[in-house]
């Protein structure tokens, strides 16, 4: 599925005046904390309204300035897996993970929702987490239900910023090999935030956008970007 999605944004004083486009295979987006990255996806998802631009996800248009569109967050088959996690805090986790069917299949009986959210969780071994409460779970543990939930769900298009970053180096790995497979399989388009240069071989990242004080200053393919990067970040990313 092709998605294109171009906004300018503001948060504060900060300006965001981004395009990014993708297909089927995975995207990454890497750059300086602060670059407006995290702003990027919060405006695709519906969390942040951007000042203009347009958002397009297969045929359907989620965000048009010029013609008056702006769908909801619920209504626009988006996953968004934030820094933050964003589970809730009373729901147990196979209750968190359910949850991401909810809004996708409102109609779905309970019984079923939650059964898929627990074979979901054993493909990810995390069938021992179903009980538990967010509050006795680690980073890394909070890190997995959160990208359970937002899987389960079958988005258009699959939002995560850092899903990684609080993994330990094995369970990195063993996430990587899953999320990979994961999205190759269901071909799922996503668009991925990160600052680990193995994220972006690793899920199959065919191409990686560079953004930098809001704008997008490079992009390419990875073995591009190594070769000529156009920064300094973008050459210690890669080095």
């Amino acid at each position: 599925m092709n998605w294109r999605v171009r906004v300018c944004a503001r948060a504060g004083s900060f300006a965001l005046d981004a395009a990014v486009a993708g297909d089927g295979a995975p995207v990454a987006l890497i750059g300086p904390n602060g670059s407006g990255k995290t702003i990027l996806l919060r405006a695709i998802s519906g969390g942040h309204p951007p000042v203009a631009g347009r958002i397009r996800v297969g045929g359907r248009i989620l965000y048009d300035s010029d013609a008056g569109v702006r769908l909801a967050p619920e209504r626009r088959r988006i996953g968004y897996v934030p820094q933050g996690y964003g589970i809730f805090p009373h729901l147990n986790v196979l209750e968190n993970v359910a949850f991401g069917l909810a809004a996708a299949r409102p109609r779905q009986p309970r019984g079923d929702r939650r059964a898929a959210a627990a074979a979901l969780l054993g493909e990810m071994d995390c069938a021992h987490l179903a009980r538990r409460l967010p509050a006795t779970l680690s980073g890394g543990e909070k890190q997995r239900v959160a990208l359970a939930r937002a899987l389960l769900a079958e988005p258009d298009l699959l939002l995560l910023d850092e899903p990684l970053a609080a993994l330990d180096a094995a369970a990195r790995r063993d996430i990587r090999r899953f999320l990979a497979g994961h999205l190759a399989t269901r071909n799922t388009p996503a668009l991925v935030v990160t600052h680990d240069a193995r994220d972006v071989r690793a899920l199959g990242a065919r191409s990686v956008y560079v953004l930098e004080g809001g704008s997008v200053i490079q992009r390419g393919a990875p073995e591009s970007l190594a070769a000529s990067p156009a920064t300094e970040f973008v050459r210690e990313f890669f080095g």
